[in-house]
């Protein structure tokens, strides 16, 4: 396998994510591993499932330059940092990282046909709550993706 992608968040299971591709590839490393992290920038509520991409093109738009895209670069950055840290740690070279704003699911099946992935590893459940098995992005991004999708736990 040539190129994965890792998805990661703030939340406890990236960490989860980061250990499994480890273990997984503990003996032949991806050539590449690309490192993506989507800012949320709808919010927290569950009328963001409602914001079509229209809406969202004009909100990418609103926010461009403001304190609080500025905020959320920022976190992006620091928690792409944290993990390529630790996958370097862990012996891994040939890291990507990428930030994409939007709908989690959406932008990381994106990233990875943008990437030509072979495969997507995402955590089990991030934030969202309502959630009981496996959180909506991770069931989502299984059941559309075109390459194999390991979901971590």
């Amino acid at each position: 396998m040539k190129k994965v992608l890792i998805a990661v968040d703030d939340s406890k299971g990236s960490q989860t994510t980061i250990d499994t591709f480890a273990g997984l590839f503990s003996c032949t490393r991806p050539e590449t591993v690309v490192l993506l992290y989507v800012e949320k920038i709808e919010g927290k509520s569950l009328m963001d499932e409602m914001l079509g991409m229209a809406e969202l093109s004009t909100l990418k738009e609103q926010l461009q330059g403001t304190a609080y895209q500025d905020a959320l670069d920022k976190k992006a950055r620091a928690v792409l940092e944290h993990y390529q840290q630790e996958l370097v740690r862990k012996g891994v070279t040939g890291i990507k990282t990428v930030v994409k704003q939007g709908h989690p699911a959406d932008e990381v099946l994106a990233a990875a046909k943008e990437e030509g992935a072979e495969m997507i590893i995402v955590g089990s459940r991030g934030r969202r709550l309502h959630t009981l098995m496996m959180g909506s992005v991770s069931r989502e991004i299984a059941n559309q993706a075109e390459v194999p999708v390991l979901i971590a736990r």
